[in-house]
């Protein structure tokens, strides 16, 4: 007997509906799969014999053969258990109380313990949404995933514990509640705030109009002068997360394995990577690719502390994803395509000493030893770079003080007002920030007064600037305005801007 039911492939983020056709007939008693199968999905035989055995369902000696098609598309992972156990199932006749045109529309996926268990998957939340998009009105899946894909509108999920279960299910012998769309989303507050940071105003500042804008900063300083301090209260400011950003974190952490047993990501990413860790772990790969740092830190924030100890190559190849804003990973198998628009903040110190500039304790650095420990940097890199802040020490008395600092409710409230400001300006163009403007959009909302335009001039022969820091200190004035909610951008507001470059001769001294 022949039974046809559906299921979903990945390929990176990319879904791809897969048929899986089980033919049983008479015959010396082989069990086959086809269709561009994996060796986790060949050893599937061997789980789905002893689900179906301890699932109290005679396993057929007979000739099962599995197609997977289309043929032509790699099927890899576990996901692909359960349904091809309920494709045998239904061809012995184990399931036949069910109008078979219901899985026209409906997929199952799931990984199957040897006692008839559905395990957790990676993926659910990725595999769910596609499908939906490709038509699906309904998916069978673990019930350890029903917290990861509440959050989905319009798709049926049934969440399901074991094969025995399913195959009651399906015989309509007993009734299984459906997941409830969950449209609260729980937001726990931050354990940290601005208010705690003594003094470092300037700094505070620019780190406003990098969450305001969205944009990329380095923080240059010596040793305790609060770089990251000030790098980790950065969330504390950026606006909550959308709903639909909420779906395309998730989405992404869900593929990488990373996600909690409780569900979605409600907060923004901030990843840290540790800076010995190798190029595949920032920008993704392995055999089967998955995300990398980059894209785990999508609508978020990817932190390098101690930016010039990375290996010059993992530097290098921040160049292209902070341009285009998603990655692709090419493999035999396919090409894996990963977003990742991250707000890319580093922070380093000017010197191998760390004690260049500083007013205290005196640098014991050769020039040339300052040249080689800045040259780790490359041009390109800092050119994609929207603001330098120099971090100094704060003194004695800004640290006593007992004057209560501006707390990060207050900076937020001004953040998200520049950011519906954006969101208004932008919304026939796809972007939602500044820090997003292609060259014909930046010329088109960053227009400049003639007392503006020489400034500017000014600061570009001065600073040797390229055309990208050109077009940086724009796009910084333009949500330096949108902070004071100015329609157009004025001297003061260019002014600002370019000491957010003023760094741009010493790293490429």
């Amino acid at each position: 007997m022949l039974s046809k039911i559906k299921s979903i492939s990945l390929i990176g983020l990319e879904g791809n509906l897969i048929d899986i056709q089980v033919d049983i007939s008479n015959g010396i008693p082989e069990f086959e799969v086809v269709g561009l199968p994996d060796t986790s999905v060949k050893e599937a035989k061997k789980r789905i014999e002893s689900a179906i055995k301890n699932s109290g369902f005679e396993f057929p000696s007979k000739k099962i053969l599995i197609n997977l098609a289309p043929a032509n598309i790699r099927k890899e992972g576990s996901c692909f258990d359960f349904p091809m156990a309920i494709g045998i199932l239904i061809a012995i006749g184990n399931i036949s109380q069910i109008d078979m045109s219901i899985f026209d529309k409906t997929i199952l996926i799931g990984e199957l313990s040897l006692d008839g268990k559905l395990n957790r998957i990676n993926g659910a939340l990725a595999m769910c949404m596609e499908a939906k998009q490709l038509g699906i009105k309904r998916v069978i899946l673990p019930k350890t995933n029903a917290n990861e894909v509440a959050i989905i509108k319009d798709l049926e999920i049934i969440p399901i514990s074991t094969i025995y279960e399913t195959v009651k299910f399906l015989n309509n012998e007993i009734n299984i509640s459906r997941v409830i769309y969950e449209k609260n989303i729980n937001r726990s507050e931050y354990k940290m705030d601005f208010s705690e940071v003594k003094g470092q105003e300037q700094a505070k500042r620019a780190l406003e109009i990098v969450a305001a804008g969205g944009h990329n900063c380095l923080m240059i300083g010596s040793p305790g002068s609060g770089k990251t301090m000030l790098a980790k209260r950065l969330l504390t400011i950026l606006p909550d997360l959308t709903v639909d950003e909420i779906m395309e974190i998730t989405k992404i952490h869900s593929v990488s394995g990373e996600l909690k047993k409780d569900g979605l990501v409600s907060k923004r990413p901030f990843r840290t990577p540790h800076h010995t860790v190798p190029i595949a772990t920032i920008v993704g790969g392995g055999k089967i690719p998955i995300p990398g740092e980059i894209s785990l830190a999508h609508n978020g924030v990817l932190f390098f502390d101690e930016f010039t100890e990375f290996n010059k190559t993992v530097l290098e190849a921040l160049r292209e994803p902070l341009e285009e804003k998603k990655i692709t990973i090419n493999r035999l198998s396919g090409n894996y395509k990963f977003p990742c628009n991250f707000m890319f903040v580093a922070s380093m110190n000017p010197c191998p000493c760390g004690y260049y500039g500083d007013l205290e304790k005196t640098c014991k650095c050769t020039d040339f030893e300052i040249h080689k420990y800045l040259k780790k940097i490359s041009g390109p890199l800092i050119d994609r770079i929207d603001i330098l802040i120099e971090i100094k020490r704060p003194k004695i008395e800004k640290i006593n003080s007992k004057a209560k600092s501006e707390d990060s409710k207050e900076i937020k409230k001004r953040v998200n007002n520049a950011r519906k400001i954006q969101l208004d300006r932008y919304k026939e163009f796809g972007i939602y920030t500044n820090s997003e403007l292609t060259t014909k959009l930046i010329y088109d909302f960053c227009k400049l007064d003639d007392k503006s335009t020489i400034l500017l001039n000014e600061a570009f022969t001065k600073l040797k600037l390229s055309v990208r820091g050109y077009e940086k200190i724009l796009k910084v004035a333009r949500t330096i305005a949108d902070l004071e909610s100015s329609k157009n951008i004025k001297i003061n507001h260019i002014a600002e801007a370019i000491q957010y470059r003023n760094l741009d001769k010493f790293l490429n001294m």
